[in-house]
């Protein structure tokens, strides 16, 4: 792993990154003790945080937030401000009113594997899956796991029939 991206551009926040080789990572970007694998492309305004993982030739695409706890494959898309959570039930303060610390909520790991498609302006609630080759559509809110091959969309997202189902159920109406 390299200690830097293969590309110059301005106003970059790196922290602790490993590199792998022919990252290219664009202007406006917080990146702080993750890792990303050989040939990815970090687009502008994005952010990824401590102990993320990006996979091998995977795009991430502008405004996108990935935060602590995500785990993405090889060769996954991940559309223009996208969102990942990692926490059900976010608070500032606790119970007693003392501003809440990294002790008083639970880190929920979410998993994108390989060949998966996130649409832009998703929202990827906090544990779960989104299986290899699943496709996210555009704004949809991921709250629960996505099989493998599937396509969801919707809020909350949902399956969406393909179209060798659309048309056996044309065939039989």
């Amino acid at each position: 792993m390299a200690e830097s991206p293969a590309n110059d551009a301005p106003y970059r926040l790196l922290d602790g990154v490993a590199f792998g080789s022919d990252v290219h990572v664009g202007p406006f970007t917080n990146l702080y003790g993750c890792s990303i694998a050989a040939g990815s492309r970090i687009g502008p305004f994005v952010e990824i945080q401590r102990g993320v993982t990006i996979g091998e030739r995977c795009k991430i695409q502008s405004h996108t937030f990935i935060c602590t706890g995500v785990d993405i494959g090889d060769e996954v898309f991940v559309g223009h401000g996208v969102v990942f959570i990692n926490d059900k039930r976010p608070h500032a303060a606790t119970a007693e009113g003392a501003l809440q610390s990294v002790d008083d909520w639970e880190l929920l790991t979410t998993h994108v594997e390989r060949r998966a498609s996130i649409g832009s302006g998703a929202v990827i609630l906090a544990g779960v899956r989104i299986g290899a080759g699943a496709i996210v559509g555009a704004g949809a809110v991921v709250t629960r796991e996505v099989p493998a091959g599937a396509t969801v969309a919707g809020v909350p997202a949902r399956a969406l029939l393909s179209e060798r189902a659309l048309g056996s159920r044309r065939a039989t109406q």
